[in-house]
């Protein structure tokens, strides 16, 4: 009998531990070295960080190899060509949620951080969206485009390029398993002759119910089939 109670007081003592720590969370700080957290249910910056950097750095490198429509100061130096960033189109299976501001601001810095382009302000490009009330996929319509550059080139900030990002994604289904290609496309077009630059950056990303799912739907082992 007393052995019995014994048991049953673990019992509870083990199950009061299990529901009270659910309420309990703990963090650490992530140094710079370290892999990002890999989502087991979405992506996160293992996959959005990397799709930023290439994505971006391939539009710009396309961009360069253009000559722009005016691209020297009235002294001869160079002036940065000016992007308008519109915003980030979600059109993948999963809501952004914060990330949609995150890779706004991934982007618009990478852009920053290039001495052959300068970005303008996000608070300026919305206002001027309030001010035409256009939406941003409407702005590939030249009269909008006219328009809305007309707006900023009043405020003083002339435009040489409009920039559209938008995220897609693709689900295939196995079973237990699925894989979703995650595809960031980024869109450049140039205010002043309409031509158009296209780059993107593509990530797969596998998802499994139960540990041993990589394993059976996957290679992980180099030289074997």
């Amino acid at each position: 009998m007393r052995a019995t109670i014994h048991f049953l007081a673990a019992g509870l003592l083990i199950t009061s531990i299990g529901s009270g720590c659910r309420g309990f969370q703990y963090g650490h700080l992530v140094s710079p070295e370290k892999k990002d957290l890999v989502g087991s249910h979405s992506a996160g910056s293992e996959v959005y960080r990397p799709l930023v950097e290439e994505s971006v750095a391939k539009l710009l490198g396309s961009c360069e190899t253009v000559p722009a429509a005016a691209t020297l100061a009235p002294d001869g130096t160079p002036v940065p060509r000016r992007v308008c960033f519109v915003g980030v189109e979600n059109c993948s299976a999963e809501e952004l949620g914060d990330f949609r501001e995150h890779l706004y601001e991934l982007i618009d810095a990478r852009i920053s951080q290039s001495p052959s382009f300068a970005p303008l302000s996000r608070r300026v490009v919305e206002a001027a969206l309030h001010e035409t009330r256009l939406r941003p996929d409407s702005l590939v319509i030249p009269d909008n485009m006219q328009l809305f550059t007309g707006v900023l080139r009043q405020d003083g900030q002339p435009v040489d390029y409009l920039l559209f990002a938008k995220l897609t994604s693709g689900t295939t289904e196995r079973n237990a398993s699925s894989q979703r290609d995650y595809l960031l496309t980024l869109e450049m077009v140039d205010t002043h002759t309409l031509q158009s630059f296209k780059e993107q950056a593509e990530i797969r990303k596998g998802y499994h119910r139960s540990p041993l799912g990589r394993f059976s739907s996957y290679n992980i082992f180099p030289g074997t089939k």
